[in-house]
């Protein structure tokens, strides 16, 4: 069988997108219990020089869902990057995993061949192969974001561990 858009990078997207999903209800949780204001946890990073908590979950959805729009051609769901809370960022996930789980496979692996051109900062763009976009682009970037949140919470004290990041992988 050959490999296909959603078998290469959607399933990873949605099982992540679910596990992240599920590491926001145990960060909320145990920050509630240590009396750790949300508010720290949303605004924290790794280093003064990288993106905080609430950013890396916000591109982590922005990677897959613009994956998905620009390899099929669906409209790209607009989500402007204003959440504040864990509850919104939930939100933010979920509407992301609903547009992923929906995509439509055969528009997908069409995209695969066809140029694909993104922005690279506020005035540049890039054009390359779906295919190329995907796999060399889109799901580095992705999985850079996801495991960087994960890392801010990992940091701060949240007790989660890889189980958590791979939740549903091993499960049978």
């Amino acid at each position: 069988m050959p490999i296909t858009a959603r078998s290469a990078a959607l399933a990873g997207f949605a099982q992540t997108l679910k596990a992240l999903d599920a590491i926001l209800d145990k960060a909320l949780e145990q920050a509630t219990a240590r009396r750790i204001a949300p508010e720290v946890l949303l605004a924290a990073r790794i280093a003064p020089d990288m993106l905080p908590f609430t950013r890396q979950i916000q591109l982590t959805c922005d990677f897959a869902k613009n994956a998905v729009f620009r390899l099929s051609g669906a409209e790209n769901p607009k989500m402007p990057d204003v959440e504040t809370s864990f509850e919104e960022l939930k939100a933010r996930i979920g509407k992301t995993l609903g547009f992923v789980e929906s995509a439509d496979d055969a528009a997908l692996d069409v995209g695969l061949g066809r140029d694909v051109t993104f922005p690279r900062g506020p005035s540049a763009t890039v054009t390359m192969k779906g295919e190329k976009y995907l796999t060399l682009f889109a799901v580095p970037n992705f999985y850079f974001h996801a495991a960087t949140a994960y890392a801010i919470l990992r940091e701060n004290g949240i007790q989660i561990g890889k189980s958590d990041f791979l939740a549903g992988v091993l499960d049978s």
